[in-house]
C-alpha cells in the first residue's frame, strides 16, 4: 500500500509535515555529521526530512520506491552534490557492508519487515555508525471531543474498524526503541517530541488526501467520504487541530 503515495507525490511533499529541530539536534549530539560523512536515508518521500542532514555537506542517498517522489526529491535538493537517490524498495537496494555513518528512516521503516530492515541496516553500517528510526503519530483534535466522535462515526461508514487510534505515548516509543537489541545494536536512546497543527477543512481533506489506505479508496468512496468530514468539520467552526507526536530511536552498531 506505501506505493500509493507515488500517485500523489506533489500533494504528499506539500501537505506532510517536517519534524522539529530538537530532533535533529539530538541526533547531531547523539553522533556528528560533517562533509566526510556518508549517511542513508530509508524511504525518502517528499523529502520532510532530508534538508538539516544536507545541510551538513554530507554525502547522503536516498532509498525510494516511488519514481515519482523520487523525480521530486531530485529536483527538490539539485543543489547539493552529494545528493543521490536510487529508485528502488530497500529490501532489494544492493551496498557493501560497513558503508554508512548513519542511517536514518522518517516516518517510512514500518513498512519494512522488522527482521530484514534492521539485519540490514546494522550490515551496511560502519562500525560505530548510526541507525536514527524517527515517525509522527497525529492524533485527533483532544480538545473537541464532539467533532472527534463526529469524524469517527464517519470513518465507521466509509472505512469499518480502521480509525481508533490511541495516543502515542512513552510506553509505546520506549518498546518500539528497544526492538534494536535483539539485532545486535547497542546504546539505545529514545526521545519523544509534541506538537500541534490546525488546518482549515479544505487543508485537512488535502492531508487525508496523502494517505494510502485512503487513497486506495475507490475515487467516488473517496469523494463523499471527504465531503463528509469536510462538512462536519465547517460545522465545528471550520478548523481542526491535530495533536503529533514524534518518536525518535537512536541505536549504535557496535
Amino acid at each position: 500500500m506505501e506505493w500509493t503515495f507515488d500517485t500523489e507525490a506533489e500533494q504528499y511533499e506539500k501537505m506532510r509535515p517536517g519534524y522539529v529541530p530538537a530532533l535533529y539536534e539530538d541526533i547531531f549530539s547523539y553522533i556528528p555529521i560533517n562533509g566526510a560523512s556518508h549517511v542513508l536515508e530509508i524511504g525518502i518521500g517528499g523529502g520532510q526530512a532530508a534538508l538539516p542532514f544536507l545541510e551538513t555537506g554530507c554525502s547522503l542517498t536516498a532509498v525510494e520506491c516511488g519514481g515519482n517522489l523520487a523525480d521530486l526529491c531530485c529536483r527538490k535538493f539539485r543543489k547539493f552534490s552529494g545528493f543521490t537517490v536510487v529508485t528502488t524498495r530497500f529490501e532489494e537496494f544492493e551496498q557493501n557492508a560497513h558503508t554508512y555513518d548513519l542511517i536514518y528512516s522518517a516516518s517510512a521503516f514500518h513498512w519494512i519487515p522488522e527482521a530484514e530492515g534492521y539485519t540490514k541496516v546494522f550490515n551496511m553500517l560502519k562500525n560505530g555508525g548510526v541507525f536514527a528510526r524517527f515517525a509522527n503519530h497525529p492524533f485527533f483534535d483532544k480538545g473537541r471531543e464532539e467533532l472527534s466522535k463526529e469524524i469517527e462515526k464517519i470513518y465507521e461508514v466509509y472505512m469499518p474498524g480502521s480509525h481508533a487510534p490511541e495516543e502515542y505515548g512513552e510506553e509505546k516509543v520506549e518498546k518500539c526503541a528497544l526492538i534494536a537489541e535483539k539485532y545486535g545494536f547497542t546504546d539505545i536512546s529514545y526521545y519523544l517530541y509534541r506538537r500541534t497543527r490546525t488546518f482549515t477543512a479544505r487543508e485537512y481533506i488535502g492531508l487525508l488526501g496523502t494517505y494510502s489506505d485512503h487513497i486506495a479508496l475507490e475515487e467516488h468512496i473517496r469523494k463523499d467520504f471527504f465531503s463528509d468530514i469536510e462538512n462536519t468539520i465547517e460545522k465545528f467552526g471550520g478548523k481542526i487541530t491535530i495533536y503529533d507526536t514524534i518518536d525518535l530511536q537512536l541505536a549504535r552498531k557496535p
